[in-house]
């Protein structure tokens, strides 16, 4: 497949790459392996495909995961390596226990290494050998939140990473983690492609922000989605035992604000969600402080649900980045906090504000019943694509349906919010908030 448009301003390149000729049969006992010629479309409106077809230009679709007939590694005689990199998640350890099986009970993979502490378990500098990863060790880790694994931010030398992967025998790497994990791993496999090397390097999306192109979801979210509402219950419930009272909670989304929007739709009780993808004023006719004074005037009291990367104009500029690449925040909610008792102040008015910011207890929770299959079904279709031969893929869902994607093109943008789309419509219409647009 080669690159073919999705709109007058971007295009999409959905060629996945094989290492070599599938040259093994598969030992599993499947009665259906997936055909390589399959794809899944990338738009799921008829009339813009048979538009597209009209125009003479192939339809864009991605390659369909799945267990292959052949494979490029013999998996008796192949080497695997698990890493997990950036922050913590849900279901980190539900993928770890979930490849491992796959590999060991289904294929036959007897050698599976565990990565210690991100790629810094990739540098012999930092001294954390890989771990012995076999269905005992990880027979209840799925029951604990974070990583057995151990997890750490930033970059290590390519070219010592891949040096590692040399000197430990290692066919396949499997990489768990988001966008900064994803542009790492994209390095790593240009620098293995540059070497002519026979390693695989299959991602599998993780982030509570789901915030990655071109899947449908990442597994966390559904779990952070969850503990997020009940969040938002609480300080609700505390923002209404009192006259004007503010239930104010802060949840993760730096660039997009998914798990706002969507925990907020859950609980069913935020009158304002302010998410990243949508600026406004603080003051004014249509600013945030005079809509809370009204909400405020008409019902007593108010909850307001906000993503961390929201409102940052409202900052001087902030110079610098995280250890993973990412610029650094201003801390809105705590802002919010003090101009919203600055306002009221101002006006000789008493309010309550109850702010809580959830973020680490979110995301270091076991992940929810819905969240581990879907890490079951990711794990399970990265083996088939790492013993086939695919590299530099990531694995994800398409109108529920498991696909291929190259990761270069899902790191190529952020996954956000449509601020004209039917998600933010619905939070507007469910919170009766103002349709904020301006900035400061």
């Amino acid at each position: 497949m080669t690159l073919q448009p999705v709109s007058p301003h971007r295009t999409i390149d959905t060629t996945i790459r094989s290492l070599g000729p599938a040259r093994f049969n598969s030992p599993l006992k499947c009665r259906r392996f997936v055909d390589e010629s399959r794809r899944v479309l990338y738009d799921p409106y008829a009339d813009e495909v048979i538009e597209s077809m009209h125009r003479g230009e192939e339809p864009v679709a991605f390659e369909v995961a799945g267990p292959r007939e052949r494979l490029f590694f013999d998996p008796a005689d192949t080497s695997a390596a698990i890493l997990t990199a950036g922050g913590l998640c849900p279901g980190l350890n539900d993928v770890i226990r979930a490849l491992v099986h796959q590999l060991y009970f289904n294929y036959g993979v007897q050698r599976i290494k565990g990565v210690r502490f991100g790629f810094a378990g990739l540098n012999p500098i930092e001294g954390w050998p890989m771990l012995d990863l076999t269905p005992s060790v990880v027979r209840h880790i799925h029951e604990d939140g974070g990583t057995i694994l151990g997890t750490s931010r930033g970059p290590q030398p390519v070219d010592v990473v891949v040096d590692t992967l040399e000197k430990e025998r290692i066919d396949i790497l499997f990489t768990i983690g988001g966008d900064g994990t994803l542009h790492g791993v994209m390095e790593i496999e240009k620098e293995i492609t540059r070497r002519s090397l026979p390693i695989a390097v299959v991602g599998i999306p993780k982030t509570i922000d789901n915030d990655i192109d071109l899947v449908s979801r990442t597994f966390g979210f559904d779990t952070a989605v969850s503990e997020a509402v009940e969040a938002i219950r609480c300080a609700h419930t505390e923002a209404e035992g009192i006259v004007n009272g503010i239930g104010l909670v802060k949840l993760m989304g730096r660039e997009s604000g998914f798990v706002a929007a969507h925990a907020a739709l859950a609980e069913g009780d935020a009158n304002f969600v302010l998410i990243p993808e949508v600026p406004f004023q603080l003051e004014g006719p249509d600013g945030f402080l005079p809509a809370l004074d009204r909400r405020l005037r008409a019902r007593q009291h108010a909850m307001v649900v906000v993503a961390e990367g929201a409102g940052q104009h409202l900052f001087d500029e902030i110079e610098g980045v995280d250890a993973s690449g990412n610029r650094r925040l201003g801390d809105i909610g705590l802002l919010l906090k003090e101009r919203i008792s600055a306002y009221f102040r101002q006006q000789g008015r008493e309010v309550g504000i109850k702010y809580i910011d959830p973020s680490y207890i979110i995301r270091s929770v076991p992940a929810n019943p819905n969240d581990c299959i879907f890490c079951v079904f990711l794990a399970q279709n990265a083996a088939h694509a790492g013993l086939a031969g695919k590299t530099g893929v990531l694995v994800g869902s398409w109108h529920n349906i498991y696909v291929h994607v190259p990761i270069a093109s899902a790191v190529s943008r952020r996954k956000k919010i449509d601020p004209e789309g039917t998600l933010w419509r619905s939070v507007l219409e469910a919170t009766g908030q103002p349709r904020f647009r301006g900035v400061c």
